[in-house]
């Protein structure tokens, strides 16, 4: 019996010993990373969900907002059908030919808590992929600004007014789920999205081209669009490592 615990003891050799405390340091290493990982994942939705909940607050209060303007507005008219005027006609249709640009600028300037203000200037409803959220502008348009806003709600990032004549181009994040932009690579020729902005007047969009590109390649944000009413959406793939881009036009 004493030869076979010594035997077994002579086994347990320094290397031996060297190989154990190694392992046990690689598994202590490997487990402080899985818990650094897990935290980071657990944050990252937490902020997600928090950048999905002010979105849709945007969102409730610009719709609210066009809600109320438009009742102003349909009263005004109301009044003015009514008189029957040539004067009253003719004011009608300089309201109804007010520049949208004024009244983005008129709408209410929000910080968005990060050093940066925002305007929310139009709303988007996609109906394939559930999605509804407002539409925001920053004061400069910078690349840290635009990045900044992004974590809270969808972006206009070049071109005309919403829903005007050129092409409007909004961005959004890729969140990898089904917030934001994420499902937009999900999209077909021929589904169709509507574009509500400050004056309440609704916009049918429908898609005719999708492809990806270059991040440094700016094609699509063209404003040669023949005099007509398009829009743009731009997200990451699903690597980052390209741009998403899907190409709508009015329906009339």
């Amino acid at each position: 019996m004493n030869q076979i615990l010594i035997t077994e003891k002579l086994y347990i050799t320094p290397e031996l010993k060297k190989k154990k405390k190694i392992y046990k340091f690689h598994f202590v290493i490997s487990l402080f990373l899985v818990c650094i990982l897990t935290s980071l994942y657990i944050y990252a939705e937490y902020d997600r969900n928090k950048s999905e909940e002010t979105a849709q607050e945007i969102l409730a209060d610009v719709s609210k907002v066009i809600e109320e303007d438009n009742t102003i507005a349909d009263d005004d008219i109301l009044l003015v059908v009514l008189d029957g005027t040539e004067e009253d006609y003719e004011a009608l249709n300089e309201a109804a030919a007010i520049d949208i640009s004024q009244i983005n600028q008129q709408a209410q300037v929000v910080s968005a808590g990060n050093g940066y203000n925002y305007r929310t200037i139009a709303t988007i409803n996609i109906p394939k992929i559930n999605l509804s959220y407002g539409i925001i502008q920053g004061e400069t348009g910078s690349a840290e600004e635009t990045e900044a806003l992004l974590k809270i709600s969808l972006c206009k990032y070049h071109g005309c007014e919403p829903n005007e004549v050129g092409n409007f181009c909004i961005v959004g994040h890729n969140w990898r789920n089904s917030k934001f932009f994420s499902k937009v690579p999900d999209l077909s020729i021929g589904d169709t999205m509507q574009l509500t902005d400050l004056t309440g007047r609704t916009i049918t969009y429908q898609v005719y081209d999708m492809h990806t590109v270059a991040p440094d390649d700016t094609r699509d944000t063209t404003q040669l669009t023949g005099g007509k009413k398009e829009i743009t959406l731009i997200t990451c793939t699903d690597d980052s490592q390209q741009r998403v881009i899907v190409k709508c036009k009015e329906v009339k």
